[in-house]
């Protein structure tokens, strides 16, 4: 996929605040703007699949419960083992 050009128009305070927050993590504004979009997209994403998993019922049941912050943090279990 080929890259294309993004042109925005914004005050200078936010320019300003989006140079500060790049430079803490040794980042372009450009890069920066990027990843940020990158990450909610995917945030997005995700909420929206949760939301129609729950809707159709499959979190919760026996089969597959609902995950905790244990579980989200351990490591998945092996398959086959």
């Amino acid at each position: 996929m080929g890259s294309q050009v993004l042109s925005l128009r914004m005050e200078g305070e936010l320019l300003e605040r989006l140079r500060q927050h790049a430079a803490k993590r040794g980042m372009s504004v450009q890069d920066y703007v990027v990843r940020t979009l990158i990450r909610e997209d995917f945030d997005e994403r995700f909420t929206s699949s949760v939301d129609e998993t729950e809707r159709l019922g499959i979190w919760g049941t026996a089969t597959c419960p609902l995950p905790t912050p244990q579980t989200l943090n351990s490591p998945p279990p092996s398959v086959g083992n």
